[in-house]
């Protein structure tokens, strides 16, 4: 069974168009199965019924004119239940339909099983005999086999158009990924192809090594200018902080990188494209398995310049269009900052790639841009998306294809009322973060790049919740010396002094390799990562405290934070470091003051840590991001379980709280940066917490102040008492939802299904 199995499979997916692929797999079932009949019925979520699509056994003049409304007949009871129906007496069952048009009257035996593609019901396969027959378990798992593999070949066809038929109106589809950047955005989609195919460049020993080496220089030498131009069309449109991605390009492109590791190869014997593609794999490899933090998109970054270098090496042009519509939404399997640069600022609504997460590079300069963006969105049939008409959410992370009218109308509806409150919001942000009966919580900011838009921050914020530190780290090809990143520190300090600044220690390790500096592990998200590396690293660590305290002489607007405690004993040592740290920077002359220290809270055993952590430190920072993480046991970065990811999980909030309060007895500050702090309803459950600040990205400043602003601290936490006597994620939203619109901030929150 499984050979045929097999065979079936290839036929489907070899098939030349869908009509073909299912009158293949029905034909083809039914010879396997040795039973009279095989019918596929397709689930039309808009009339919420299922139609005959393909059948061979029943008439052929009932495809498309049998409609089963959801729970009725044996396969509308199928499809509302979502599991197997396997009968031997059909006619006999409740739940029985006669349709005239079918003839299915001669059969008795019926086995149906549903069609689900994440967890979306897209149809039934059926199969029935005359005589009466109970289907076996081998017979049962075959066709669950054979709807597990269609339902792929579903979700491709409806999001392509190819699967159109009266009861489909325009054939809409819709698929989910990670959002990356909020909003809402309609247009055309624009397919994106890398310029060239490093996998495709065959080994070839050059005749003249000289000259290999002078065209990849020249080949260098455009990409960089090509850069150059990208980084010169943005220049007014984003921040100096996101503007620096292309300066990691140009780093990567410079002499004591890229190029003199290709030189090398060239030299010892390979043809210049070949050396260039073994550079690229080779420096890939080491960074693929990182998922969720800037360091993974590095490997986006080298791949995409390589293409770009290939592409002169082999005189082609990049594949992108000479052209843009003026609503184009941006489609690839990876997209990069550098391509981003390429499209017409004033055309371009949208980002969407099947690589990439919610800390790529290209998420980080579309935020800044304010420009709709969701990654991750593995299931995106890209060869045959071009042109078509789309609605992408990057709110919940959705992208419509072929979207129905009234969904185009809503969906026009609701972008008009963002811009509208963007427009109304801007007037206030100026204005202290301060509650209508006088209870004040600072706003913070998240940085990552270098020096952010200062100037324009520093009147709306109370300072830098989190600096990360990772940047001068990624844009080498070996640990910085401390001169380096002391520049780096300086500048960041300097921009938004006399503000606090909180720098976050170096946190790599595990899933966050360095390509100089490579971890092979089973289970890298439990493994050797965050301090656990620095501390057995203490020669990387030292440099970077001692860059930090450097930077902050005079300006004394440093406070440490370590990332990633687990116990006190590492705690313990890191401190040690930071005191010798200060204690030979005196011996040299230089005298600093001891900064603020804190630890993140991100591990669930330091929830019942603190009293002793308390002893050791000033204050606590909670990352709630990686704490929903662990505390879920969900990595929210990856697309087929990111549904399970929820800041609002009554768990969360439960341990949230029970930290504020140990802070508050402990009389230890804590601040909280993550997603939850820039949700403008979670901010208020921070807020009556006992959260003493909340740091997060620059665009959800203005609708965090708008509900603080808004909102009694009294009604905040009366908010919060209802919501702790709650059992599911599912209540909380509702609840939150329900109180926003009470006081009629409901415009405030991404808009609801």
């Amino acid at each position: 069974m499984l050979e045929v199995l097999r065979r079936v499979i290839q036929e489907v997916n070899g098939a030349r168009n869908l009509d073909a692929a299912l009158s293949t797999m029905v034909r083809r079932i039914r010879k396997a199965m040795q039973t009279d009949v095989c019918s596929f019925y397709l689930y039309d979520k808009e009339l919420e019924s299922l139609v005959l699509m393909e059948t061979i056994g029943l008439r052929t003049q009932a495809v498309g004119r049998v409609v089963l409304p959801l729970g009725e007949g044996l396969v509308g009871l199928v499809a509302k239940r979502s599991e197997p129906l396997n009968l031997e007496d059909a006619q006999s069952h409740s739940h029985f339909r006669y349709f005239e048009a079918t003839g299915e009257e001669r059969y008795s035996s019926f086995l149906g099983v549903p069609i689900i593609h994440q967890r979306l019901m897209l149809g039934v396969l059926v199969v029935q005999q005359a005589e009466k027959r109970q289907y076996d378990d081998e017979d049962e798992a075959f066709l669950v086999t054979m709807a597990a593999q269609l339902a792929g070949v579903l979700a491709h066809a409806l999001a392509t158009g190819n699967l159109a038929r009266p009861a489909l109106p325009g054939g809409q589809a819709m698929f989910k990924g990670v959002a990356a950047s909020p909003g809402m955005a309609m247009g055309e989609a624009v397919v994106i192809t890398p310029p060239a195919d490093l996998n495709s460049v065959p080994d070839l020993i050059p005749r003249d090594q000289d000259y290999e080496v002078a065209r990849l220089k020249e080949a260098i030498g455009k990409t960089r200018d090509e850069i150059r131009a990208a980084a010169e069309r943005l220049v007014n449109r984003i921040s100096a902080q996101e503007l620096a991605l292309f300066d990691v390009y140009q780093q990567m492109l410079g002499e004591a990188a890229l190029s003199e590791e290709v030189e090398k190869r060239i030299r010892e014997g390979q043809w210049a494209p070949g050396a260039l593609a073994d550079v690229v794999r080779r420096h890939v490899q080491y960074l693929e398995r990182v998922d969720d933090d800037y360091l993974r998109e590095r490997a986006a970054d080298i791949r995409d310049l390589g293409r770009r270098v290939l592409s002169h090496l082999q005189e082609d042009t990049p594949s992108t269009p000479e052209t843009y519509p003026d609503n184009a939404i941006l489609v690839g399997d990876e997209i990069s900052v550098a391509m981003l640069g390429e499209v017409p600022r004033d055309k371009l609504k949208g980002l969407v790639s099947v690589r990439g997460s919610s800390t790529s590079h290209v998420a980080i300069v579309a935020r800044a841009m304010g420009i709709p963006t969701v990654l991750g969105m593995v299931d995106l049939p890209l060869p045959r998306l071009n042109g078509a008409p789309v609605v992408l959410d990057g709110h919940r992370g959705r992208l419509f294809v072929r979207p129905a009218a009234e969904l185009r109308t809503r969906y026009e509806s609701l972008i008009a009322e963002e811009a509208a409150l963007s427009e109304l919001l801007e007037h206030e942000q100026d204005l202290p973060s301060e509650t209508p009966d006088g209870h004040t919580i600072p706003l913070m900011v998240n940085t990552g790049l270098a020096v952010d838009a200062s100037a324009l921050l520093k009147s709306r914020i109370g300072g830098v919740g989190l600096y990360r530190t990772e940047v001068p780290f990624m844009i080498t090809e070996r640990f910085p010396g401390e001169k380096e990143q002391m520049r780096m520190y300086r500048e960041q300090l300097q921009g938004f002094a006399p503000l606090p600044v909180v720098m976050r220690t170096l946190d790599i390790g595990g899933d966050k390799d360095l390509p100089y500096f490579p971890i092979e592990e089973a289970n890298p998200f439990l493994g050797w990562r965050g301090m656990r590396v620095t501390l057995d690293h203490p020669e990387v660590l030292m440099v970077q405290l001692r860059a930090m305290l450097k930077a902050s002489h005079d300006l004394n607007n440093l406070y440490v934070l370590f990332p990633m405690i687990t116990n006190v004993e590492e705690v313990d040592e890191a401190i040690r470091l930071l005191d010798r740290a200060i204690l030979e920077l005196g011996e040299e002359g230089i005298d600093v003051e001891r900064p603020k220290v804190g630890v993140m809270i991100e591990v669930p055993a330091t929830i019942y840590q603190m009293d002793a952590l308390a002893k050791r430190v000033d204050f606590f920072s909670v990352g709630s991001n990686d704490l929903t993480q662990y505390l879920l046991a969900v990595d929210r970065n990856n697309p087929r379980v990111s549904s399970l990811y929820d800041a609002l999980h009554p768990a969360l909030l439960g341990a949230l709280q029970e930290l504020s309060q140990d802070a508050i007895r402990l009389e230890k500050p804590i601040s909280l940066c993550g997603e939850l702090a820039g949700d403008p309803a979670g901010a208020l459950l921070l807020m009556a917490m006992g959260f003493n600040s909340l740091s997060m990205n620059a665009p959800s400043l203005p609708r965090v102040r708008a509900a603080i602003r808004r909102v009694p601290m009294q009604d905040a936490q009366t908010l919060l008492k209802e919501i702790m006597t709650l059992d599911t994620p599912a209540l909380v939203h509702e609840h939150l939802n329900h109180r926003m619109d009470d006081w009629q901030l409901s415009h405030l929150m991404p808009p609801r299904d």
